[in-house]
């Protein structure tokens, strides 16, 4: 693990015990880092304030911030310090800092959407991938999909496990739901990405690097998971957007001359290169001005639909808020099917 500063690539540790860490900085680290390891995330001495403020009451050395902020960026995908709950942002560097916390997916992440419509398959669902969803029908009580080829599916409960604006649009008088609050609330995060495929890394020791001084982090995915290239090396090189920060071009710049640091002489290397100036890492975080802290996963106003997604965590952030969103809907889909055959039950009883 090594850090970008000032234009140079070091070992973190070279960094931590280098002039720039003077000894009483060291120490403020080691005291911050303890109490993270310890802080519980759902406490509201943590979640009422910003990370900024948690972070400028902690530290009176700027490194030790600066560092802390680059792993919060790292770890969340997120760069809005005035903005993050403290709590959920904290949360996330304590997993972070834990031994084997990171998982390099062997195939990537597709593998893992093979192995569910697999599992889905198995289990005798019918999937339709080409299929668009032009409305969900209700009346309150979910009726079923239109589809955009004018088609019908019915249905009693849906998951719509997609955007908070995107469920927004596809329910009728949505704007009396909670569908409203999730929708207004919701602060994507972006950021800009530069993938690039190499022959040789000129650089070899630098295979994951945190900017201290400027929001960006390159990492090397081919050791980990080494399907993702037929030939060379894939490395990503990635710039967090701040609020309101996003000028294409000078973001392709700035990783342009970070890449330059990381690995000096890489533009000799490239067997194939794409940038994605504006990235939704996710659909909403953690922040101070959500009115609903744990959105879903049912949707109180329409009987039968429920929410997942990344932005649906209830302190969960990035793939675990996906996760355990999803696993909340399911769960409360069961319990409402069982609510309800159970009420059938008893109206048929009535009825004989």
């Amino acid at each position: 693990m090594s850090v970008l500063w000032n234009g140079n690539v070091m070992p973190l540790t070279r960094f931590l015990f280098s002039g720039r860490f003077t000894w009483s900085a060291r120490v403020e680290l080691t005291r911050a880092l303890a109490k993270i390891m310890r802080l519980d995330p759902s406490a509201d001495d943590v979640m009422n304030i910003n990370l900024r403020t948690w972070i400028e009451e902690h530290f009176r050395e700027p490194m030790g911030r600066n560092l802390l902020y680059s792993l919060v960026r790292t770890g969340t995908f997120t760069n809005a310090p005035d903005r993050q709950c403290a709590g959920t942002a904290l949360g996330q560097v304590r997993r972070s800092l834990r031994p084997n916390s990171v998982l390099y997916v062997e195939g990537g992440w597709q593998s893992i959407v093979d192995q569910l419509r697999e599992a889905a398959v198995r289990a005798g669902a019918e999937l339709v991938p080409s299929a668009g969803v032009a409305a969900i029908e209700h009346d309150g009580q979910v009726r079923g999909l239109r589809l955009t080829d004018g088609s019908q599916i019915e249905a009693g409960h849906v998951i719509a496990a997609v955007p908070p604006s995107v469920t927004f649009r596809l329910v009728r008088d949505a704007e009396r739901t909670a569908l409203r609050i999730w929708k207004d609330q919701a602060i994507p995060a972006t950021v800009a990405c530069l993938d690039l495929c190499l022959r040789r890394l000129p650089a070899p020791r630098n295979r994951v690097v945190f900017g201290i001084d400027e929001p960006v982090f390159f990492s090397n995915h081919s050791g980990p998971t080494p399907s993702l290239a037929k030939e060379g090396y894939v490395v990503h090189a990635v710039k967090y957007h701040g609020i309101g920060e996003h000028d294409p071009r000078k973001d392709e710049a700035m990783l342009e001359r970070a890449m330059d640091a990381i690995q000096p002489g890489w533009r000799k290397e490239v067997i194939a290169r794409q940038y994605y100036p504006n990235l939704t890492a996710v659909y909403d975080y953690n922040h101070i001005d959500r009115l609903d802290r744990k959105p879903g996963p049912a949707v109180p106003q329409v009987r039968g639909l429920y929410v997942a997604g990344d932005w649906a965590g209830h302190g969960e952030l990035l793939v675990d808020a996906a996760a355990a969103s999803g696993r909340r809907a399911a769960l409360k889909l069961l319990d409402d099917l069982r609510t309800e055959n159970v009420s059938r039950l008893h109206v048929a009883s009535a009825g004989r």
